[in-house]
């Protein structure tokens, strides 16, 4: 969908046009006017990367975004509504097809371990997001958080990653979808599923069903935000009155000799498990999106994002015990466990009902998803690192058409062709840097601020974040590497701890929350860095190579479109500010701090 414009007639009239795509709504900064000024942009690739990668937007930039949008979204919800976002955009695919994968091959009964340590680090990082998304609260989530507080190339880096957690997760989702309304109709899960001999194996299963599903649910997002809110609140009771269903009757047929033994891989299968589960988690960062479109955002965003990873967790939990209460670990079914379970133990009219409510639970992540992730895409294009064509907010709907319209078209892509198996690694990788840098973006807004703190203070937090994600490595590296040794953590834990009270102790904080903060800082972010990172650990070497290839197309993008755009947008905002240049000692680009608490510094500002 094009942005409308205005043309005047000969007469002197006005007639619209819409639905017409121009170059200036996709490239419309000056280094594209024309092949000239591109080349001459190129050539200075090299300076323009510097300055973008030393360079640190401000909470006032971010909120000025919101002006390119055209139209203002509409504020509509309340802590309520996000919890229920928060439960719908999470409690789905994962917990209905990877409990069964997991606790077969990996974890056994103590799956629901897993599902603790999982459950754990998301709410590390659930709090994290919270005081972001009060202070700056904008769609842009932690795409704008980073670009605040760690830079524009991490930031832009991290969007990429945030892009294709969505488009992977809600592809992962819309083919679960397919499996169980299988399953519902008493077929086989692939019953629906095309096999196509020439494409590559993992690739060669095309799920038709899958495609219908996202455009359906791309329709519904794109009408109302308010009216997204209301169907994920209804299909989010049937799906939690399933849940309660499972779980009691599920109970009711348990036998205490299946959790025996209760950890027959060992620790190392826990955490493996616990990395590929985290993939049941994904999903709360969409809440913090919606921080633009929330009454209070105060309010509203601690209760509704804690408050919603609390329940989830503790629901996962008891669906895991459940599961492994029903049937020995051996016994359980890696594509429809809950199903299966209840078929074995003479219950087979329940898998109707189980199906049920899974589709219930997928049909509202990928509503919930579908609604988060084109609230990315507006706020990245906002600051003209994508085409600004996608930022464009519709008048009469007040939701992101064209983002959400060209995310769900991905994601249906996707879906057509991949199976779930490739997606949930490649997903979790994703997701755990993300989290990790919010985190780490956290521990550089409390402890740094641009002419506040002293370069004597700034060299030490320098340090101690290096010794934190350093250690947190070389613990993940080891558990990888060293099945049975211990060594190794006697001297990177130790490294971790020091480093954390470093911080504590020795660095005062350079700002302090006005609305929300997180508790026990640098503790918790600290923490979750650690466990974050530990979790990265447990992955598959392939998943990493195509995380690496993914990260190397963002790069080759963003150097020869991203940067040139960002770096021209950046430079009119600040001149249409009327900011002068007041070089900072060590870098030599413009910095402007208006107070001491708050630095209110052009796009274009390094610090």
């Amino acid at each position: 969908m094009g942005i409308e414009s205005e043309v005047p007639e000969s007469g002197g009239g006005i007639r619209r046009r819409n639905c017409v795509c121009t170059k200036d709504d996709f490239l419309p900064e000056e280094s594209f006017k024309s092949w000239g000024n591109y080349a001459n942009a190129l050539r200075q690739t090299p300076t323009r990367l510097i300055e973008r990668a030393l360079t640190r937007s401000s909470d006032e930039a971010e909120l000025e975004a919101k002006s390119r949008s055209h139209h203002e979204m509409k504020k509509t919800l309340t802590w309520w509504d996000l919890i229920w976002f928060g439960m719908g955009a999470v409690i789905g695919a994962g917990i209905f097809v990877l409990t069964g994968l997991e606790a077969s091959q990996d974890a056994g009964p103590a799956v629901v371990l897993s599902y603790a340590v999982s459950g754990v680090s998301a709410l590390l990082s659930v709090f994290c997001y919270t005081e972001f998304a009060v202070e700056i609260p904008v769609a842009g989530g932690s795409f704008a958080y980073l670009r605040v507080e760690l830079g524009d190339f991490v930031a832009f880096i991290a969007a990429g990653n945030i892009l294709l957690e969505y488009v992977i997760g809600g592809a992962a989702v819309a083919r679960s979808w397919t499996s169980y309304f299988a399953t519902l109709l008493n077929f086989k899960s692939d019953k629906f599923l095309i096999t196509a001999h020439g494409l590559a194996k993992g690739y060669n299963q095309l799920d038709p069903i899958a495609v219908a599903v996202c455009f359906i649910i791309c329709i519904i997002a794109i009408r109302s935000t308010k009216g997204s809110s209301r169907l994920n609140y209804v299909a989010s009771i049937i799906h939690i009155v399933v849940i309660v269903f499972i779980i009691i009757c599920g109970l009711i047929k348990a036998d205490t000799k299946n959790y025996t033994p209760f950890t027959p891989f060992g620790a190392r299968g826990i955490f493996k498990a616990s990395a590929v589960l985290f993939f049941a988690y994904v999903g709360f960062d969409a809440v913090s999106t919606m921080a633009e479109e929330t009454k209070d955002p105060a309010r509203d965003i601690p209760i509704g994002l804690v408050g919603s990873m609390v329940i989830t967790t503790t629901v996962y939990c008891l669906l895991a015990i459940t599961l492994c209460l029903m049937q020995p670990y051996q016994s359980i079914d890696p594509h429809a466990p809950f199903s299966v379970a209840f078929k074995a133990v003479g219950w087979s009219w329940a898998q109707y009902i189980v199906a049920a409510g899974a589709l219930k639970g997928m049909t509202s992540v990928l509503l919930v998803g579908a609604v988060g992730q084109a609230r990315y895409l507006t706020h990245i294009a906002r600051t003209h690192m994508m085409p600004p064509w996608f930022s464009y907010v519709d008048e009469k709907t007040g939701t992101p058409v064209n983002a959400t319209a060209v995310m769900m078209s991905a994601t249906a892509i996707i879906a057509f062709f991949t199976k779930l198996e490739i997606l949930s690694n490649l997903l979790s990788i994703s997701t755990l840097f993300i989290f990790m840098l919010v985190a780490l973006a956290l521990l550089v807004r409390r402890y740094y601020v641009s002419g506040v703190t002293t370069d004597a203070n700034r060299n030490k937090l320098i340090i101690c974040l290096l010794l934190i994600l350093g250690s947190s490595i070389a613990t993940a590296a080891y558990w990888g590497l060293s099945e049975k040794g211990w060594i190794a953590y006697c001297f990177t834990l130790p490294i971790w701890f020091s480093a954390t009270a470093g911080i504590c102790i020795f660095i005062p904080q350079a700002r302090n929350p006005k609305l929300w903060g997180v508790p026990l800082v640098p503790w918790l972010p600290s923490l979750s860095i650690a466990i974050n990172i530990f979790l990265l650990g447990s992955i598959d070497k392939d998943s990493f190579i195509r995380f690496a290839g993914w990260t190397g197309f963002l790069l080759a993008y963003y150097f020869f479109f991203g940067l040139h755009a960002s770096y021209d947008t950046a430079k009119e905002f600040e001149k249409s500010k009327g900011w002068k240049n007041n070089i900072e000692e060590g870098n030599g680009t413009s910095n402007v701090v208006v107070s001491k608490d708050v630095p209110i510094a052009p796009v274009a500002s390094g610090n």
